[in-house]
């Protein structure tokens, strides 16, 4: 898992990169029940990050369609 300050500066298309590339290592057939293990950590670690990061850009969103009307008024 990405320390707090790589998390603070990662985007949300980057974690969904490196959740990529967790999934290729998981899929090749040499590696190891423990290294399977560690890297489906790290990707569910990554996964919930994204997940939060949405949730962030999603509320802020929410606030600037609340201050501003809704999105259909720029339309």
């Amino acid at each position: 898992m990405p320390d707090k300050n790589m998390e603070e500066k990662m985007s949300i298309e980057e974690a969904f990169s490196q959740i990529e590339e967790k999934i290729t290592e998981l899929q090749k057939d040499d590696v190891s029940l423990e290294d399977s293990f560690k890297l489906y950590q790290e990707g569910m670690n990554l996964l919930k990050y994204a997940d939060e990061a949405i949730d962030k850009v999603e509320k802020k969103v929410q606030k600037i369609s609340t201050e501003s009307g809704t999105l259909e008024d720029f339309e």
